[in-house]
């Protein structure tokens, strides 16, 4: 299962880790400088979450973002669920 959110489209993003040696300037040092550099991720706030969705008498499981969550309980799952289907997911 691909680390995305269902709801947002929320998904890992690339970027770099530094590692630094030196002493800052605001500590009287001469700076700190780059000593390697190296690839990284930044994963998403995911979580598999257990909905109850009472048009279909049904539980749905979705996996979701913290900001899905919030997006849920402003606009309410069944205007979620037919965004999500009218996008071609299958829920």
């Amino acid at each position: 299962m691909p680390r995305k959110c269902q709801v947002t489209g929320k998904k890992s993003a690339m970027g770099r880790s530094y590692s630094l040696r030196g002493i800052a300037k605001k500590k009287k040092g001469i700076g700190l400088k780059i000593t390697g550099i190296s690839k990284r991720k930044f994963a998403p706030n995911l979580f598999t979450r257990k909905l109850w969705f009472p048009e279909e008498n049904r539980f749905i499981t979705l996996r979701l973002s913290t900001k899905a969550l919030r997006t849920i309980d402003k606009r309410g799952l069944a205007a979620v669920i037919q965004d999500m289907r009218a996008s071609g997911q299958k829920v």
